[in-house]
């Protein structure tokens, strides 16, 4: 067993140990009990209009995508949610392959393109992020950086910021440049970042917008929505999106969406489905919008105004359901890599 499934699988454990009182407690008929991947500031607002709109009350229980999953997996039966809610597709992709899940009836999961949820319909994109560049517009020439690729260039070194290996977003992204390219082209890629990178680990999105915003990093690779976060409270920060691999024979932008499901044991599917309803309603979208600054995957619900419209960019033609079929081709490569 990898590191990096050996992290995941930790993780579930001290996710059962810490709520363990949570297998116990038994919803009301007119509540839903929600496992979710996300932090709450973004899920909340959206939840909490919902519950106006309707009464039906919604509990969130919130640890990371990746030991959720585990723990749903492991209580079986017992489990007392009714969704399960990530930030990745690749984690609700494997919940839908372990028969974890449901399906949602067409006529709610049609409100989403196909290419944004699963096959069977047992999980459904909410919204969605683009892995970009941020730059510091003081040390950074526009179009020195133009590819994800050029991170792996030594003029780089010790000036890139990424989240570990370990972060959802971060193993995506190099599922999508994967299967966009090979395995050969990422692999080399892979050991060029890990040879910049010099102390450029950072936890969390935000932090690396942060170091890069100070001058302590001159280039980061995030998804695109905390750079909008971050100049709308410093809106003078020397800052810029840089939206990468976008030439000719490029692959385009990696995209990857938070979306949910309903768990194969809840006994509320009249319910679940109405949040679900709800979720990917025009009221419902244009929230994760405002709110977010992410991509509805509703058509016709536009983006924040500050953010790229969809279909102004290539974005990578790699279906959603792919991050989680090659999720354990990828965690390989970076564990054999040895990625921090």
């Amino acid at each position: 067993m990898t590191f990096l499934k050996r992290f995941s699988y930790l993780a579930s454990g001290i996710v059962a140990i810490v709520a363990c009182s949570v297998a116990g407690v038994q919803a009301s008929d007119d509540e839903l009990i929600v496992y979710s991947g996300r932090s709450d500031k973004f899920v909340r607002p959206v939840v909490e209009a919902f519950t106006e709109k309707t009464g039906v009350k919604v509990v969130l229980h919130t640890a990371e995508s990746t030991a959720l999953l585990n723990k749903l997996r492991l209580e079986g039966g017992r489990t007392p949610a009714d969704l399960f809610l990530s930030n990745d597709a690749g984690n609700l992709q494997l919940g839908s392959d372990a028969k974890l899940f449901r399906a949602v009836s067409k006529d709610i999961a049609s409100a989403i393109p196909s290419q944004y949820r699963a096959a069977d319909n047992t999980w459904i994109g909410l919204s969605a992020r683009a892995r970009v560049l941020v730059i510091n517009t003081n040390n950074v020439e526009k179009g020195e950086l133009q590819s994800v690729f050029d991170l792996a260039d030594p003029k780089w070194l010790g000036r890139l910021g990424i989240t570990n290996a370990t972060n959802e977003s971060f193993i995506a992204g190099v599922t999508v440049y994967l299967e966009a390219t090979d395995r050969g082209q990422t692999k080399a890629w892979l050991e060029g970042l890990k040879a910049n990178i010099n102390g450029g680990v950072f936890s969390k999105h935000s932090h690396i917008v942060n170091a890069v915003a100070r001058g302590k990093k001159d280039a980061g690779l995030v998804n695109h929505y905390y750079i909008y976060r971050h100049l709308a409270e410093n809106p003078n920060a020397p800052i810029a999106i840089v939206l990468p691999d976008q030439g000719e024979n490029d692959f385009g932008i990696a995209w990857n969406v938070a979306g949910i499901a309903v768990t194969k044991h809840s006994k509320k599917l009249e319910l679940a489905e109405q949040l679900i309803a709800f979720l990917v309603s025009e009221e419902g979208q244009k929230m994760f919008a405002e709110a977010n600054r992410e991509y509805p995957t509703r058509e016709g619900v536009p983006a924040a105004d500050m953010v790229p419209p969809a279909g102004s960019y290539k974005v990578a033609g790699v279906p959603m359901s792919a991050l989680g079929a090659k999720r354990n081709t990828t965690i390989d490569l970076l564990e054999e890599v040895g990625m921090p």
